[in-house]
């Protein structure tokens, strides 16, 4: 008994040491199971397949948030899963999501656990979703971690909505120039080499160059459009595979200010995800596993990949990352001292912090600037347009004279 009492954290590290081997255990499980069955070429099928069952029952996220937070309370409240999914499965508005929680109710009546019910719909509940479930299970803290993983998803949702605030202004406007920009091509230009012509005029060569794409897009507007979405569809295959969509993204990376703004997302998601994984008890390799597919970018997803080959090597978080080359030197600094002093999982929730204050100063800063810029952009590029249209009206004089 004193003996006990002189320790008073064994026990919490036998508990520790026991989740961690449980799911260290069925990640293995897992593995070898997918290494017997993958086959050349599986990666893009794989990826395809999760793309169109994301697309099929895509669920927004404040859906998801609002029914794990319910689901958390509920379970809290002593009521049994399946009676808990049925409940919110009644009062859920998006079909595809109701038709979602019945079958999770049904799998778990008939004997599965949770997140092995979820498992079977990987295009509602993505590879951290359940990996956080599972360390529920397996801990004994299923509240905590669905009360954990609704806060995440509630700023993630909270970031991606900055972000594309951001993006989608100078987009609109883009799509906005680009109907202007048909009209004209369409509609007014042909009218106006019709007048030139009836002249007799020799027109400019800006003013030809105009015509003759004038003529193109109204001949083959249809096929344009067509070959548009055809070359759409091509990019976002490519984008499936790992070479071309490595090329991809380190494209969006590169690109001046929006490169940054992205880095800096997948900085806080990754920050924020990695603290969630170690906070819950899931050891460091599944949780690298999980943060590859999270940050949703295949340059930083192989910086993931490499970094934890390292990490199997017996290196630290924060060397392995560093040895990656792909990571701020703040993110790196909170890791060390996070490993250092035992609180990794805090520091990289603070990691986290800046990371989302930094997005958060920068759509107020592009917001501020892009509005500007594009409204100077769209009404230079119509300005240009026109101005060539109507060159030939400075010469009408000479133009009528060669007419007569």
């Amino acid at each position: 008994m004193v003996e006990m009492m002189s320790n008073p954290n064994a026990e919490k590290q036998q508990e520790k040491a026991a989740r961690e081997a449980a799911f260290d255990k069925i990640a293995e499980g897992r593995k070898k199971k997918k290494v017997q069955e993958k086959q050349w070429g599986d990666d893009f099928i794989e990826e395809l397949n999760l793309s169109i069952a994301k697309i099929r029952s895509r669920v927004p996220l404040k859906n998801l948030v609002f029914f794990t937070r319910q689901l958390a309370t509920m379970f809290a409240a002593g009521l049994t899963l399946e009676k808990s999914l049925t409940n919110l499965a009644q009062e859920e508005k998006n079909p595809g999501f109701k038709k979602t929680l019945l079958d999770v109710a049904d799998n778990i009546r008939r004997g599965l656990s949770l997140s092995d019910a979820m498992e079977r719909h990987p295009g509602t509940f993505d590879n951290l979703f359940i990996a956080l479930v599972k360390a529920g299970e397996v801990s004994g803290s299923l509240q905590t971690i669905l009360d954990q993983l609704a806060t995440y998803i509630e700023m993630v949702h909270d970031t991606n909505q900055k972000v594309k605030s951001a993006l989608y202004y100078p987009f609109m406007v883009l799509a906005f120039l680009g109907a202007v920009m048909a009209v004209m091509l369409i509609f007014i230009v042909p009218r106006f080499n019709e007048v030139y012509k009836s002249l007799g005029a020799e027109l400019p060569a800006a003013t030809q160059a105009l015509v003759r794409i004038s003529d193109m897009v109204a001949n083959h507007f249809g096929q344009v459009i067509f070959f548009g979405i055809i070359a759409y569809i091509a990019i976002w295959m490519i984008s499936l595979t790992r070479r071309g969509g490595y090329i991809i993204d380190s494209g969006k990376l590169m690109f001046p200010v929006f490169g940054t703004l992205i880095n800096y997302n997948i900085y806080n998601k990754m920050a924020k995800t990695l603290g969630i994984l170690l906070g819950a008890g899931v050891p460091v390799m599944p949780s690298m596993k999980l943060i590859e597919r999270v940050v949703n970018n295949k340059v930083y997803a192989k910086a993931i990949r490499t970094s934890a080959e390292y990490i199997r090597d017996g290196y630290n978080i924060s060397a392995a990352f560093k040895i990656s080359e792909k990571f701020p030197p703040i993110l790196l600094q909170l890791i060390s001292t996070g490993e250092e002093t035992g609180e990794l999982d805090n520091l990289l929730d603070k990691a986290a912090e800046f990371y989302a204050k930094q997005v958060d100063a920068m759509v107020n800063r592009m917001t501020s600037l892009i509005e500007p810029l594009m409204i100077m952009f769209v009404g230079g590029l119509i300005t240009l347009v026109l101005f060539v249209t109507y060159l030939p009206v400075f010469y009408i004089g000479q133009a009528m004279k060669s007419g007569m």
